[in-house]
């Protein structure tokens, strides 16, 4: 609201008017608000216009459920360990780790776009925003969780149709697993993308990162698997990969379990990676001010 003050006519000619703008401003939490809200949404009109990208979200983890789940249904045998009170067939004991897989590569492919917006300039004008880049990045991160957790649920309809037996509460049970997990791993991909600035060169690292963090978990099979066979190694890697937990904490709360370890190991894990990328991101103490300053 704008009003005019002093008088419109004077003995020296017209008197200028001045506007004092008495509309109320925006508090500083309403300021985050709407600054989240904006790059969130940003993010999401971007997913709803690349009309492939819930296609092949989904294709992936669909093969592995029909393709490499029947052709294994009778070679695997899982025995009864938490959380799972009786025998379960191979397809369902798959399930939370391609929903894993999901978020997994909708975090690296979210990490992929930050280098692309950093190379394009638009990275850059967001960094520049009059507030902290913590929040900043963290509303990237938590649209990009956002992101994956759709997808998840689109795949979880598509379990469905093929008889994989979740019951419905489930859905809801997972949900802090999932947004736990999708912040886990799009923080270890917001890392990456602080010390990669190619994208070619990010194409590499993903599949140094993506597919050891898939195998190398209780994804596909057991650890006890690996123990059995005589990988001692490999089960001791498996057991220290943070993605290891954040399937197991998607699988305990699909049956309305709780995983304090895994919880703590996921949520563990996520802080550190974000502190990190935030300390690489700030232009005075990260990799990028000290690139910067060596360029100059």
């Amino acid at each position: 609201m704008s009003v005019l003050e002093g008088p419109l006519d004077g003995p020296s000619g017209p008197a200028t008017l001045r506007h004092i703008d008495q509309s109320p401003r925006p508090t500083r939490l309403a300021h985050y608000l709407r600054a989240g809200r904006a790059i969130v949404s940003r993010e999401v009109t971007k997913f709803a216009h690349q009309y492939g990208r819930m296609f092949s979200a989904l294709v992936r983890p669909a093969l592995w459920l029909v393709v490499f789940a029947a052709g294994f249904h009778n070679i695997f045998g899982v025995s009864i360990i938490p959380p799972y009170e009786t025998y379960i067939t191979y397809r369902e004991y798959i399930v939370p780790g391609l929903i894993g897989i999901i978020l997994l590569f909708n975090g690296m492919q979210s990490a992929l776009a930050l280098v692309y917006d950093r190379e394009v300039g638009t990275m850059r004008l967001l960094l520049t925003a009059p507030l902290p880049r913590s929040y900043l990045l963290f509303c990237k991160l938590a649209a990009g969780t956002l992101l994956s957790i759709i997808q998840a649920y689109a795949f979880l309809l598509v379990a469905w149709l093929f008889d994989v037996e979740l019951r419905w509460i489930a859905w809801l049970y997972i949900l802090p697993a999932m947004m736990a997990a999708g912040l886990l791993v799009g923080s270890i991909g917001l890392l990456l993308s602080v010390y990669i600035r190619q994208l070619e060169n990010f194409a590499g690292t993903m599949n140094f990162v993506i597919f050891p963090m898939f195998f190398l978990s209780t994804a596909l099979y057991p650890l006890w698997k690996l123990r059995e066979s005589g990988a001692e190694y490999l089960y001791w890697i498996s057991l220290f990969n943070p993605f290891t937990h954040a399937v197991e904490l998607i699988r305990f709360a699909a049956y309305g379990k709780f995983n304090a370890i895994s919880l703590a190991v996921v949520c563990g894990c996520a802080l550190a990676c974000f502190f990190a990328a935030t300390i690489g991101y700030d232009p005075q103490r990260g990799l990028i001010g000290r690139r910067g300053q060596a360029a100059a």
